[in-house]
Parts: structure tokens; sequence; C-alpha cells
């Protein structure tokens, strides 16, 4: 059963942990939600090094505060490729990267981004074994692992890698499979907020990624809680506010983006309360990622 109201954590990097000390503090702060890059959790083909995630889990566990992971495969930043050497250099990994044609909210020049070719097999399967890796030492021990957002926009004209918009779907539900087979301790969260070709559930990848998610003890979730979003009411929130009460976890952010985001009845930024009633009442939000710069985690607890 969900709790009466949304559990807070903050949404921050493995560097930037250690200067939220005072944050972490407050009463209403169950934990942190920290991004680690595939690149530097395998530094070279089959050398893992989690040592990032050790240290993170003991400080937080020291202060009586949870862990939730989140395992970056793509990048929006041009000069952010942030995958193992190995993918970009072997060819039957094709690059490893594509890179992303837009990145819709992230106000970036056209063309930054990059994403993990996860629709090749032999990348997905070395994304895999990496999830079994992290599994093996930390499965139980952090509260949390999610995937991340299912978003991604490439360009299928000029693409030579094998994508297609079936076979990204299709590998996006076999890596989550993966990840609640091995982790089978911690929650498991995928992020599925838009996904390529499909507007209102056209081609039922959101129906079925929910679907899914339900029959196999998945939480879903999202980078984003913006109150009644036009774009988003097309595709992930509506389903978020069918399947209330039916998911294993609803794990959803309020990054800095979203910060920005006007209330259009009342003209001004939305409120911390106005984004929880909105998580909490309509999308069936468990657990809300705070960004460190909201605004209400500047004042006193």
């Amino acid at each position: 059963m969900a709790p009466a109201s949304p559990q807070n954590f903050l949404f921050t990097d493995s560097d930037s942990l250690v200067t939220q000390t005072e944050l972490l503090r407050r009463p209403e702060i169950a934990g942190a939600q920290v991004v680690y890059s595939w690149k530097s959790l395998e530094t070279a083909k089959d050398q893992y090094d989690f040592s990032q995630i050790e240290r993170d889990l003991v400080f937080l566990t020291g202060r009586d505060r949870k862990l939730f992971i989140q395992i970056q495969d793509r990048f929006f930043e041009v000069q952010h490729r942030n995958v193992p050497a190995y993918l970009l250099r072997e060819p039957i990994y094709r690059g490893g990267l594509v890179p992303q044609a837009d990145n819709p909210g992230e106000n970036l020049p056209e063309g930054h981004g990059w994403v993990t070719q996860q629709w090749n097999p032999a990348v997905r399967a070395r994304f895999q074994k990496l999830l079994s890796a992290l599994a093996k030492d930390f499965d139980g021990r952090v509260w949390g692992i999610n995937l991340p957002e299912s978003s991604a926009d490439i360009d299928q004209k000029r693409d030579q890698t094998g994508f297609t918009c079936d076979g990204y779907f299709e590998a996006t539900l076999e890596n989550i499979a993966h990840a609640r087979k091995v982790f089978t301790r911690s929650h498991v969260v995928q992020y599925s907020n838009f996904w390529p070709c499909e507007w209102e559930d056209d081609h039922h990848y959101m129906s079925r990624m929910f679907e899914f998610a339900k029959q196999n003890r998945i939480g879903l979730g999202g980078p984003d809680i913006v109150p009644y979003k036009k774009a988003q009411m097309k595709n992930s929130y509506p389903f978020f506010n069918r399947y209330k009460g039916q998911l294993s976890l609803v794990a959803m952010a309020i990054q800095e983006p979203t910060l920005t985001y006007t209330n259009p009845e009342t003209k001004k930024r939305f409120t911390r309360d106005e984004f929880v009633a909105f998580a909490q009442d309509y999308l069936g939000v468990d657990v809300i990622f705070w960004s460190a710069t909201s605004p209400w985690l500047k004042a006193p607890p």
C-alpha cells in the first residue's frame, strides 16, 4: 500500500552528494537518488568499479538515509559520451552511441546528446551484464534502482545502426525485466515518459509498458512532474492515473527544468504543494526525487 504522502528523496550526482549533508538531515528527506554513468561503473571491459556507489551507500546509511541508484545510458551534452571505451571502439557495437536528433525540454541545440544503442543485442548484453554485477553487490542494500527515461529522438533517415521503434521498445522491456530478475529485493523502476514514434499510445507502447510493469512487479516513473502538462497528458500521465495502486512503486522527479514551469491559473511557478497534490492525487506517486535547488529546501525544516 502506498504511503499517505510521497517520500522525498534528493536528486543528485555522486560528486555532489557530500555537499548535501545539511539537506539530508532534514526530517522530510528519506534518502537520495544518485545518478551513475555506465562509464563510471565499467572502466574497461569486464572491469567494474562500484566504489562510488559503495561510498555513497556508506555515507547515506550512516545518516539513516536510503540510496536509490539511476544507471545512465544516455547523455544530454555533445561532449558527454559516458559509456565504456570498448563500446565506442569495437565493431560489434557499431559505435555504441547514436546522436539525439533533438532533446525536447532540454533547451539544447539540435543534435546534442547521445543514446546508447540498446537495440543492438551485443550492446544490450553488455548492459545486462552490468546490471547483474550491480545486483550481486547491491541487491537489498540499495533501496531501489531505476533505468532512465524512455524518451529518445533518433534520426531514422540517417541511422545506420538498425534502430527501429519496435526494437527500441522491446529492448527497453528486456532490460528492465532483466533488472527485475537480478534485483529481487530492491525496488526496480523504469522511467516511462515518451516513446519514439508514438503519440497518444498509437503504437500501444505506453499501454503495453504499464501492463508489463504491473504483471512483473516493476515500478514506473519519469523525470518530470508538471501538473497537467499537455504533452505528458497525451502520453504517460493518464496511464499513471489509470494504474494508481497497481504498480509496485511510482517514483518521479522534480528536477531543475521542472521548477521553471508556471501554473497557467496563477501565472506563478508551481509551488511545492501544487506539485505534491498532482503527484499524489492524479499520478499516484510514492516517491518524489527533488532537485536540491527546490525553493522549499531553502526554508528552515
